[in-house]
């Protein structure tokens, strides 16, 4: 249909779930999409599927529909592929307290980031 014009589609948990997101890997997508840290742009909108999912986390749904989970930079090229389960832990791995992000709740109550309209300063 679309003539191999696209080479990538990508799925976003945050807004998918993370179910939904391994259905959509299933029907076509071949990108996860990536670990968001304190994302605010679709919890804002409504979405409520979290605001953090660990690398681990995301590898592990890779593998349980059946794919090798992979590493790519902004570019589409690959950095690392995940043949095996054997890894070892990385940085966002072992976070264990979230809060040290902040979160959605905490960022809409500081008034320098909440829209102002001009019309009515």
């Amino acid at each position: 249909m679309f003539n191999n014009t696209i080479d990538n589609i990508q799925m976003s948990w945050v807004k998918e779930g993370q179910k939904m997101s391994q259905l959509l890997l299933m029907w076509g997508a071949n990108d996860f999409g990536g670990t968001l840290i304190n994302e605010s742009i679709s919890t804002s909108a409504g979405s409520e599927h979290g605001q953090l999912l660990r690398p681990k986390e995301i590898r592990r749904m890779v593998r349980e529909i059946g794919r090798i989970p992979a590493e790519r930079n902004t570019q589409y090229q690959m950095l690392k592929k995940f043949e095996t389960e054997n890894e070892v832990e990385e940085g966002l791995d072992k976070i264990t307290n979230y809060s040290q992000f902040g979160s959605y709740k905490e960022l809409i109550k500081i008034n320098k980031f909440r829209y102002k309209n001009p019309r009515e300063e």
